[in-house]
């Protein structure tokens, strides 16, 4: 296992920090705003609009969306970074014969 170097705080905090907000801080404000709760906009039997959520869904979903692309692209650095030090390992090993 390597050692967390400034990228990996860097992704993990940023990562773990969006997606928090995306769910934690906005849920807190959704419940703070009072009902309704769902992420749809709640209609009456006229179909008109009588009351929206306080924050708007997409906005959530995409901090979500966005912690969770920054963790893959923090994946795929780590595994390109493990293959290269496995390389330049090999290729200052003696080998074997």
């Amino acid at each position: 296992m390597q050692p967390q170097d400034t990228v990996d705080r860097l992704a993990l905090g940023l990562a773990g920090a969006t997606m928090l907000v995306g769910v934690v801080v906005l849920g807190i404000v959704e419940i703070l705003a009072g009902q309704p709760y769902g992420a749809a906009p709640v209609t009456n039997e006229a179909g008109e609009v009588v009351a929206t959520p306080a924050v708007d869904p997409v906005l959530r979903t995409g901090l979500v969306v966005a912690g969770l692309v920054v963790l893959f692209l923090w994946g795929l650095y780590r595994m390109t970074l493990a293959e290269g030090t496995d390389r330049e390992e090999r290729a200052g090993a003696p080998a074997n014969t």
